[in-house]
């Protein structure tokens, strides 16, 4: 597919926030986060800036943006719509949860119950984003049971070197969220991992033979191309990565979005106050760099099986 660079930072930054927005709720209800106001002001700020800013860049990629209201009405069948409504929806626990953490600076007992549910509507809102994907059969790459944890993994890991940036930044009285990072860093790495091995090892689903529905009668060979030039649907639906380019650049997502951070918690654990702030923060500047470069190989690795139609041998 051709990756639409308003979706690929709609699912970053959107991810991000409410990866942060995770942390927090269960940071609070662990009793792990004080009710400190600055921390909780910036943290909020950012999270909600996050992903506001996504919904912004998503409407770009709107054929009418002024219709976009619509999108909240197919609930029902859409995972898309449902996306809006629970994204929406978030903003009402977050909103109660802010208050108490920011202008009465308090985020236990009750007031937990907002941040866990704060938990838990953002990442119902990430899986939903991933189900938009994962519920198109007629994209193998993205009909595939490691989409969800993928997006999932990718949006908590964010949201911890977050949260462990801004620990430090604020020079918040808890301990740094490093340890935290590193473990929601390794498990991101894994389930990429897992994905990419997934793509890359499945048997191909359809073959030129079996999308005429001439297989039948033996191999089936395009004896001319069905334009004389390029058209939307193999603009967009048949949009190639070289082989060669695509592990060159899964390998240097793979060192922006996991090894470089992971180094930089290391180096933050060993660094003392004011100074940790540097790496905690280079790790999340690193892991975001990353994630945008894992989102565009998502999209661009991914083919319609449309393309059989177009000179494709196998999908």
């Amino acid at each position: 597919m051709h990756p639409a660079y308003s979706v690929i930072l709609f699912t970053t930054a959107s991810g991000a926030g409410y990866g942060l927005l995770v942390m927090l709720g269960i940071g609070a209800a662990a009793e792990w986060l004080p009710a400190d106001r600055l921390f909780g002001f910036v943290a909020f700020a950012v999270a909600l800036g996050a992903i506001s800013f996504g919904l912004v860049a998503s409407a770009f990629h709107l054929g009418r943006p002024e219709r976009m209201w619509r999108a909240f009405s197919q609930w029902r069948s859409s995972w898309l719509s449902r996306e809006g409504v629970i994204a929406v929806a978030t903003y009402v626990p977050t909103g109660i949860f802010g208050i108490g953490w920011v202008i009465l600076g308090t985020n236990h007992s009750a007031w937990s119950i907002a941040g866990l549910a704060t938990a838990g509507f953002a990442a119902v809102t990430v899986a939903c984003t991933a189900m938009i994907y994962r519920s198109l059969t007629t994209i193998p790459q993205w009909d595939n049971a490691w989409v969800v944890a993928n997006y999932l993994a990718l949006s908590i890991m964010t949201g911890a070197v977050l949260v462990n940036a801004l620990i430090e930044l604020t020079v918040l009285p808890a301990e740094p969220a490093s340890g935290v990072g590193s473990i929601a860093i390794v498990v991101a790495y894994l389930i990429k991992r897992l994905y990419w091995r997934a793509i890359d090892t499945e048997k191909p689903r359809s073959t030129s033979g079996t999308a005429t529905g001439l297989g039948r009668f033996g191999t089936v060979r395009q004896l001319i191309a069905p334009h004389t030039e390029e058209n939307y649907v193999m603009r967009e639906m048949g949009y190639r990565v070289a082989r060669k380019h695509a592990a060159k650049l899964r390998t240097m997502a793979s060192v922006a979005a996991f090894v470089l951070p992971m180094l930089c918690l290391a180096v933050q654990t060993a660094t003392i106050r004011p100074w940790a702030a540097i790496p905690a923060g280079l790790a999340a500047v690193s892991a975001l760099v990353g994630v945008l470069m894992e989102r565009w190989l998502f999209f661009a690795e991914a083919r319609h099986v449309v393309t059989l139609f177009y000179g494709a041998e196998k999908q």
